[in-house]
Parts: structure tokens; C-alpha cells; sequence
């Protein structure tokens, strides 16, 4: 009678054992593991909502110099803002079509190349916002958020006509711009484009985008985008809509001292047929 009860013992048993699933050892040591991790942390945590900042993080300090700087600038730029809407230019912008002359380098032999160093005559621009917003007046700002250039290194295509032009004025010294040519703007396409689709930034990753949203206009594809902006057709507001503003790369050291220098207030505004190796260097 008792090793009858002892195997009815032992058969309960084993089918309790079966019921119930088994759970890994290193499971239990990885919960165990983690519920510890979670006590000591509650344990160091210091009571209250002030922020704990770890020993590593560093502390970002400007100085009052910077502050003044910048309001100082800001003054500056209010003044020839009000000077350039009510008086324009005058002599400091030609209407007359520049030409330099610039050595290009062609393997071991250095040639001689001429240019045009102003936008005149042109149908297009490109146009790329240079510096920050600290310190830039409001009246500038409203203009650049205008041309949809709300943030460093953002850059659009604008139809360059006279009204166009006396607005570039009025901020050059937060933009850069020229004209760009053909094998460019098809580059900055490619490379960096994105279009506006139900209030989001999309990338263009194919044709099918560009037919869906301008196929009404005879835009079908990327070379059609690219021939209808460099000729400023009838759909050139249209298809520039189209067109999220561009985001470009910080200028390289070697471009930032030469070509810009606009950390020491130098060259900026219209660069003419120059701003090619601008964007190049930027994409």
C-alpha cells in the first residue's frame, strides 16, 4: 500500500510540474539583474523635480562681449535697412553687367577665365542665407522668411526681375546669390531635392512624384523641373513651390576664408556666375 501512494504521489506531482512552464535560468538572472539596477538608481535619485545633470555634460557660457556684439550689429543693420528702402543702393550696386577675370586651374597649366560678376540680365537666382538669426532685425527677418530662408544655409531659386532685386538689397548681408548654370541646378536637384506634398518635406526619390503633383503643367520629370526653372517659363512659380528650400552643408574652411569671410563682415551678396563653386562646395 505505501509505494502504491508513493508512485500516486509522484504522478501528481510530475503533472503539476508540466502544467506549470518552466522559465530559463538566465532569464530569472537578467530580471534579477535589472530589478537591482532599478533600486539603485531609485536609491540615488534626489527627491523633489530638480534635474540631475551628469558630470559630463558641459556648460554652454557666452560671454557679455557676444551680447553686445550682437546688438550692436542688430543697430547697424536697422540703420542701413532704412537706408537702403528709402535711398536704394546708389553707387555701391551696378545696373551694368560686371566682368572679372579669375585663374583656373587645368591640370599643370593655370588659364586665364573672365566671368560675370553680378546677377544683371539674368532670369533666375539662387539664393543662400549665410548667417544666423542672432541678432538680425525683424525687418529682415519678415524679407528673408519671405523668400521661405528661415534658417542658415537654406537656399531657394527666386525670378529675378526688379522687384526681386531691391529685395535682395535689402538683406545682402545675410545672403549670398548668383546664377547658377544648368549641369548645377540639375546637381542641386538630384543631390538635395525634396518637394512640398501635403505640408511635408518628401524626398524626390523618383519621377512619379514630380508627374503626380505638376503633370498638368507638362512636368513629368526632374529634366523637365530643371529645364522649366532655368528658362523661367510660364510654370516657374508653380514648380518652384514645388521645391522645399534647399538644406546645404556648412561652407568648408578653406571656402569660408576666401570666397565668404562673413564671419569678419566681408564678402557677401550678389556673386554673379561665381556662386557656382559656391553650391558645389556646399552640397
Amino acid at each position: 500500500k505505501k509505494q502504491k501512494q508513493r508512485t500516486h504521489i509522484l504522478t501528481m506531482t510530475d503533472n503539476k510540474k508540466l502544467d506549470t512552464p518552466l522559465v530559463p535560468e538566465s532569464i530569472l538572472k537578467h530580471k534579477h539583474d535589472l530589478d537591482e539596477l532599478k533600486a539603485n538608481r531609485a536609491s540615488r535619485k534626489k527627491p523633489g523635480n530638480r534635474k540631475v545633470f551628469s558630470k559630463n555634460k558641459s556648460i554652454k557660457i557666452i560671454k557679455p562681449e557676444k551680447f553686445i556684439a550682437r546688438n550692436r550689429h542688430r543697430l547697424n543693420y536697422e540703420k542701413r535697412f532704412k537706408r537702403v528702402s528709402l535711398r536704394g543702393m546708389q553707387k555701391r550696386a551696378s545696373d551694368k553687367t560686371l566682368v572679372k577675370e579669375r585663374e583656373v586651374e587645368e591640370g599643370t597649366e593655370t588659364k586665364v577665365m573672365k566671368y560675370k560678376a553680378n546677377s544683371i540680365g539674368a532670369k533666375f537666382v539662387f539664393c543662400v542665407r549665410i548667417r544666423d538669426g542672432a541678432g538680425t532685425p525683424k525687418a529682415v527677418r519678415q524679407v528673408l522668411s519671405g523668400f521661405r530662408l528661415r534658417s542658415q544655409y537654406e537656399g531657394v531659386f527666386l525670378q529675378y526681375d526688379e522687384a526681386t532685386r531691391k529685395m535682395l538689397h535689402l538683406v545682402e548681408p545675410y545672403i549670398v546669390y548668383g546664377v547658377l548654370t544648368k549641369t548645377t541646378v540639375h546637381d542641386l536637384i538630384t543631390r538635395r531635392g525634396h518637394c512640398k506634398v501635403d505640408g511635408k518635406r518628401v524626398p524626390m526619390s523618383n519621377n512619379l512624384i514630380v508627374e503626380e503633383h505638376l503633370g498638368e503643367e507638362g512636368i513629368i520629370c526632374i529634366e523637365d523641373l530643371v529645364h522649366e526653372i532655368c528658362n523661367v517659363g510660364e510654370s516657374f512659380m508653380k514648380a518652384n513651390s514645388f521645391l522645399w528650400p534647399f538644406r546645404l552643408t556648412a561652407p568648408k574652411s578653406k571656402f569660408e576664408k576666401d570666397t565668404l569671410k562673413y564671419k569678419e563682415g566681408g564678402d557677401y551678396g550678389d556673386k554673379g556666375e561665381a556662386i557656382d563653386e559656391v553650391i558645389l562646395s556646399m552640397l
